[in-house]
């Protein structure tokens, strides 16, 4: 069974799509498609941009959700026996399975860029990455931080991203050091992503969520928040709401879809990085780069 997963923020780089746009014609009709959408020549940024300018979450959002996206519908034979996303990467899974229209998936995309980017504003917050620490190792030094700090990306045996309010992150990154991590690094990143600081952000896109029409699924997506099968359509939009302020089980998703019969995980959008973690929960499994 052929799996197909889409990454998150973070995959950006310049030139990103730039190839598709040129030797496509179905590729450059649907990047056109979305600057009328957003409002703004994505694909110059895209194109053209510097790091930062990429790196505004207003722009990067988008940009790796229309790579993958719009990579997916070129490629030849694309029919996923199952699908997941990366965080944000969910999004361009449920356009993939056919949840969500192109035009539908954009626009939530980019709305929960913009309430990401709110929420970040409100209090100073962050994320940290933790090497070499077991999963409730690193739990429980969480919950023994004054503050709020929470494991937010379980990205696979080892490596986990921690995520909250700025002084109980950098508390809990010199705790982790102390247990015995092999690293405990705060991530250049806007904001507390996965973790409660995003309520904020949560009830705003999930006004937006509600108001958008979800298909039943072609293939099951294995969501972030549950790591298990979804093809009830009412069910994906729940956890999707969820998702903003939930950890996300991107190890357990991976584990979960090889016992369902996945033999192959293809990386559908910019850069290498899920084929990487793919590797490392299970060494066995083929990995492609779309």
């Amino acid at each position: 069974m052929k799996a197909y997963v889409f990454p998150g923020q973070g995959a950006q780089f310049t030139g990103m799509g730039k190839d598709l746009y040129e030797n496509s014609a179905v590729a450059k009709a649907l990047f056109e498609q979305a600057n009328e959408i957003l409002g703004f020549r994505i694909t110059d940024i895209m194109f053209e941009g510097t790091a930062d300018e990429l790196k505004e979450t207003k722009v990067t959002q988008p940009a790796v959700f229309l790579h993958s996206v719009i990579l997916a519908k070129t490629l030849d034979h694309f029919q996923p026996d199952m699908v997941a996303g990366h965080s944000l990467g969910e999004f361009s899974a449920l356009v993939a399975n056919g949840t969500l229209s192109f035009e539908d998936g954009l626009k939530l995309v980019s709305q929960r860029a913009m309430a990401m980017q709110k929420a970040c504003e409100i209090t100073p917050s962050t994320m940290a990455a933790v090497l070499g620490l077991d999963d409730e190792i690193v739990e429980d030094v969480c919950a023994s931080i004054d503050g709020i700090v929470v494991a937010a990306n379980y990205n696979c045996p080892g490596q986990l991203v921690i995520s909250g309010e700025y002084k109980a992150v950098e508390a809990a990154c010199e705790a982790m050091k102390a247990a015995g991590a092999k690293r405990a690094l705060l991530l250049p990143v806007g904001g507390a992503f996965h973790s409660p600081m995003m309520e904020p952000a949560r009830e705003e896109l999930a006004a937006a969520i509600e108001a958008t029409t979800f298909h039943t699924p072609s293939c099951p997506v294995y969501q972030n928040v549950t790591a298990s099968a979804v093809s009830d359509a009412d069910e994906i939009k729940k956890n999707l709401i969820i998702q903003l302020t939930a950890p996300v089980k991107w190890t357990q998703s991976v584990q979960q879809m090889i016992k369902d019969g996945a033999t192959s995980f293809t990386e559908v959008g910019p850069g290498k990085v899920l084929v990487g973690l793919v590797n490392k929960i299970d060494r066995e499994v083929e990995t492609i780069s779309a």
